[in-house]
């Protein structure tokens, strides 16, 4: 009986305990257990993955949604833009208009307020001069009735 003998027996003995205390058994339940936690963790994460990939989508739709909305946002903001710089240059140029007319008229005004004052102060030098020419020369009676005539005569004219 030598060293092999025994570790025979001792090998014998020993997976006879194993198989005794149902060693086998219990391995393949944890292996089994194992597996089905597997199997479970693996349907959760399947689950998760469909779930994200669902949520994937929706924001995705959402994004480009919202991308539509900015464009049509910043499209009409375009538009909104054009017509008040469209309306600011109408305005613009009716002011203009208006300015031009309204310094025409002023204009206008200032020269026959020119002509006016010119012809004015034209009659008054020819009646004074008309004065001093009749007063030396003529008598009074004809120097007012010169002077009558005179001042119709330039009425007649001005109108």
């Amino acid at each position: 009986m030598d060293a092999t003998f025994w570790a025979f027996v001792a090998l014998v003995i020993f997976l006879g305990v194993i198989l005794y205390m149902k060693v086998p058994k219990m391995i393949s339940r944890s292996l089994d257990e194992r597996a089905d936690n597997i199997r479970t963790e693996l349907s959760d994460a399947q689950r998760l993955r469909e779930e994200a990939q669902q949520l994937l989508s929706e924001y995705q739709q959402k994004r480009k949604e919202a991308e539509k909305e900015a464009g049509d946002i910043v499209a009409s903001a375009k538009r909104e833009a054009e017509m008040l710089l469209t309306e600011a240059q109408k305005k613009t140029d009716e002011y203009v208009v208006r300015r031009q007319a309204l310094a025409e008229i002023k204009i206008g005004q200032a020269e026959r307020d020119a002509v006016n004052e010119v012809r004015s102060s034209a009659v008054d030098i020819a009646v004074e001069a008309a004065r001093k020419l009749l007063g030396d020369n003529i008598d009074a009676k004809a120097s007012a009735e010169l002077f009558k005539a005179s001042l119709l005569d330039m009425k007649a004219k001005l109108n």
